[in-house]
């Protein structure tokens, strides 16, 4: 199987999670609060939609981490699930929680000038598992492409944003990761499946 077959069914795979994304939207978001405190891990959930985001199973109403970032954005991660092709695809919603319309920081990009290149996303995304050592950064497919919600647009105040992130899966042991995002608080998040 070449590489070029891998970056190609996982684009099928984000079609296909984009219809299914979309279908489930349709059932409701969740609300989040407006705790100014460090973020919390919870119970595992998953929401699935958005433009470019993966299926996930057991939907519930608590999100495995709320961040609160620059310009009264809030990123509540909702699922964090490894799958067999050796990734771990991180779902969740970005949403402006302030008064006004919020830009979208270029440095959720991260400082890589591929990733950079190909505009605005959560590129600068990482997953550290502090057992094995080792730092997680956001896929790419085989033209540079971060596998992340990308094209981020301004938010107006309440608008909420689903959004994905596909990392390399640590190995089957680790189940806890510290999900970092450039202008949000680190949170550890659970990996399941």
């Amino acid at each position: 199987m070449s590489v070029r077959f891998t970056a190609n069914v996982r684009r099928g795979m984000i079609a296909w999670a984009l219809a299914a994304g979309m279908a489930a939207g349709a059932v409701g978001c969740s609300g989040g609060g407006d705790d100014a405190k460090k973020p919390e891990t919870s119970t595992s959930t998953s929401k699935s939609s958005g433009s470019q985001a993966s299926p996930q199973e057991g939907q519930s109403a608590d999100p495995l981490a709320e961040l609160k970032g620059p310009g009264g954005l809030l990123l509540q991660i909702t699922s964090a699930k490894r799958d067999s092709g050796g990734f771990v695809t991180v779902n969740g919603n970005l949403k402006n929680d302030g008064g006004s319309t919020a830009v979208i920081p270029s440095n959720l990009s991260g400082n890589e000038t591929e990733i950079i290149r190909n505009g605005s996303s959560l590129g600068g995304a990482t997953l550290i598992d502090s057992k094995g050592r080792k730092r997680y950064y956001v896929l790419r497919d085989t033209d540079g492409r971060p596998l992340t919600t990308t094209g981020l647009p301004a938010l107006k105040s309440g608008e909420t944003l689903p959004v994905f992130m596909q990392f390399p899966s640590p190995p089957p042991t680790t189940n806890q990761v510290e999900f970092q995002l450039p202008g949000f608080p680190s949170a550890t998040i659970e990996i399941s499946g």
